[in-house]
């Protein structure tokens, strides 16, 4: 029997315990490959790296890699992993929209969300390898949205497998609580061989938006948390079939 794989691996990733692939698996994965077409997963057309901040913990700061799917122009759906290697894990998943669909929630459903324009004035939230001017267009529209990130998997705090309920992530903020953390900064600008300095400078023109809704960003206004917890309730049965 193989032993199982545990550890770490990678840019901070968790390898969860199993058994390595075997050839005949590798094998299988690429026939599938082939003859499948993946669609939904083929509509990924960017690589953001940005900092997230854990709701009920911002002292809990990571680095987070987001592949996003562009529904529309007003709604963006996001697979985030713990790095862009090709062994990194799935930690959880954001949904970002405009401000005009932002201000259409409920207020309730509105305290679950944070605005983005901290993160892209202060040059946090980039695409690696994607020249500035490329993307400008696309920050612009960026500085004025809204997004909820569910974490599933805490591989921050070293857990193996995704345990436990989803945790509510917020984004950095200019206030001393949300900011990010400056080693965490420096250790991303070294990988990358950039600046996050010169990418805040060259984003001065981007506009700020005129108005964040302060139900977002709950936290800043108010001093409170959203923390998920697990209960038992009564199941609701499949009526009787006549």
């Amino acid at each position: 029997m193989a032993a199982a794989a545990t550890g770490t691996h990678g840019h901070g990733e968790q390898i969860p315990p199993g058994k390595p692939m075997s050839t005949e698996q590798h094998i299988l994965d690429k026939g599938a490959e082939m003859l499948q077409s993946l669609t939904p997963i083929k509509q990924m057309n960017q690589h953001v790296c940005t900092f997230a901040l854990y709701n009920h913990d911002m002292n809990r700061q990571i680095e987070t890699h987001h592949y996003v799917t562009r529904v529309n122009q007003d709604f963006l759906q996001c697979a985030v992993y713990d790095s862009d290697n090709s062994n990194a894990c799935l930690i959880g998943v954001e949904y970002i929209v405009s401000d005009r669909i932002f201000e259409s929630l409920p207020k309730e459903e509105q305290k679950l969300w944070h605005s983005h324009a901290y993160e892209i004035k202060s040059g946090l939230w980039v695409n690696p390898r994607v020249p500035e001017m490329v993307v400008k267009k696309d920050l612009e529209n960026f500085a004025k949205s809204y997004g909820k990130f569910w974490c599933t998997w805490q591989t921050d705090r070293g857990d193996k497998l995704p345990v436990g309920p989803p945790s509510l992530m917020m984004s950095p903020q200019a206030v001393n609580l949300g900011m990010v953390k400056p080693e965490l900064i420096q250790k991303r600008d070294d990988r990358y061989n950039m600046s996050t300095d010169a990418i805040k400078r060259t984003r001065l023109e981007i506009a700020e938006p005129e108005w964040i809704n302060p139900e977002a960003d709950y936290w800043k206004q108010h001093g409170k948390c959203f923390e998920m917890h697990v209960e038992d309730v009564e199941m609701k049965k499949i009526a009787p079939f006549p």
